[in-house]
Order: C-alpha cells, then structure tokens, then sequence
C-alpha cells in the first residue's frame, strides 16, 4: 500500500471564514487516501500560522522531510501549502528531489499520475527558470555598482566605503599593485602571503595574509 503524509493549516481568519478548519482538512485527506488506497502514516499541521513565510511553518518543513520516495505529500489545496508562487515551486522542487509526489484535493491535483507529473515538471522548469532570472539581476547589479565605484560587497583591500561608495586607499593600492607584479613575475599565492606576513604588512582588518587572501585580489583585479 502508498503511504502518505498529510499536512493541513489554518489561520484563525482563515477558520471563521471559509470553513476549512483543521478538522474539515483532516477528514477530506483521510477519506481521499482510504477511497486511493493510501495509508495515511502522518498529519503534520500548523495551527493559527499565517502562510505567508514557509521558513515560519514548522508542521510544514516536517511534512516535507518526512516525505520520501514513493510517499506523497497530500493537502486540502494549494493555499494550506503555499500563499506564493515561490513558495510553491520550492515545495515542488524539494519533494522531486526526494522523489516524493504531491496531492491537492480541491485543484486535483495528483503527481502520481501523467498529467500531474506534467505539472510537477512544470513547477521545476519554473523554479530553474526564476533562479536564473534572479542570477542575471544579481550580476548585472553588481557590474554596474563596480562599474560606478558603488559599493557592493564587504570593502576589499585597496579601498574604503566613504558614504556608499569606494574610494581608493593609496598605501594599501600600493600592495595591491606589487601583489599583482609579483603574481605576474610567477611567485605563487602562498610566496606572496609568506612575505607579507613576514613584513608585517596587514591585511584589511589587520589580520594575517593567506593564499586565498591574494587569490581574490588578483581574481577581482582581473575582472
């Protein structure tokens, strides 16, 4: 026999309103697994809880780490999971992940079958597709900042923020430029560390040089 884990969530609002209490939610997941011949080994809730922040449902993120292959993860509708989009594709994402499968009874929605495997693949072409879009923003954010001398990341060694934006630190310039030669001339990262930390020369903070410290100036030089 399928198991399957049962999650059901309710706001007080939620409760006086529409008429899908904690309750209602349990008898519709119950009935739907004995009439699918499912054994329903688990019904995680989240009571009062808004569903608007997952991080903020601790019933949920059991529910999902309980869901494994061949369980599937069974809720009254798509609203008891999720109140956003980006919500729902991670849900969606981490349960084919655990080769798990999804049900939501008011949409009927079902991935054990074709078409609800066609719409779980769906959720996780969108899922890529959002992460990309968000990388192509990032990136293009921070090669403008760069481009502009905005500041935007933790201050690197060469400059200072002065009022949201880099301004050169002549002194500490002057090692970027002989780390840079020196890297140029073939010494390695970790000939170059020694020889700082052997003059006394500090880092950003005052701390010690390391190999991976002189990597990422030249790295971000060379960008």
């Amino acid at each position: 026999m399928n198991k399957a884990i049962g999650y059901i969530r309710v706001s007080t609002q939620d409760q006086a309103t529409e008429g899908v209490s904690l309750e209602t939610q349990r008898a519709k997941i119950a009935a739907w697994c004995a009439v699918n011949d499912y054994e329903l080994v688990a019904v995680y809730e989240d009571a009062g809880i808004s569903g608007s922040k997952m991080e903020n449902r601790d019933g949920l993120n059991a529910a999902l780490k309980s869901a494994g292959k061949g369980t599937a993860l069974v809720a009254y509708s798509i609203s008891r999971l999720a109140r956003s989009t980006r919500d729902m594709l991670e849900i969606a994402e981490r349960l084919e992940k655990r080769g798990a499968d999804l049900v939501s009874l008011t949409e009927r929605i079902d991935t054990s079958s074709a078409a609800g495997r066609m719409i779980f693949q769906m959720l996780a072409v969108l899922a890529e597709f959002e992460r990309r879009q968000i990388g192509e923003r990032t990136r293009t954010a921070l090669a403008h900042k760069k481009a502009t001398g905005e500041v935007y990341a933790p201050t690197p060694f060469g400059y200072e923020a002065v009022e949201g934006r880099l301004r050169e630190v002549k002194a500490e310039a002057r090692i970027v430029a002989e780390i840079l030669k020196r890297r140029d001339a073939g010494d390695t990262l970790a000939e170059i560390a020694d020889d700082l930390n052997a003059r006394g020369v500090p880092g950003k903070r005052g701390g010690r040089w390391y190999p991976s410290t002189v990597r990422y100036l030249v790295n971000r030089q060379a960008a």
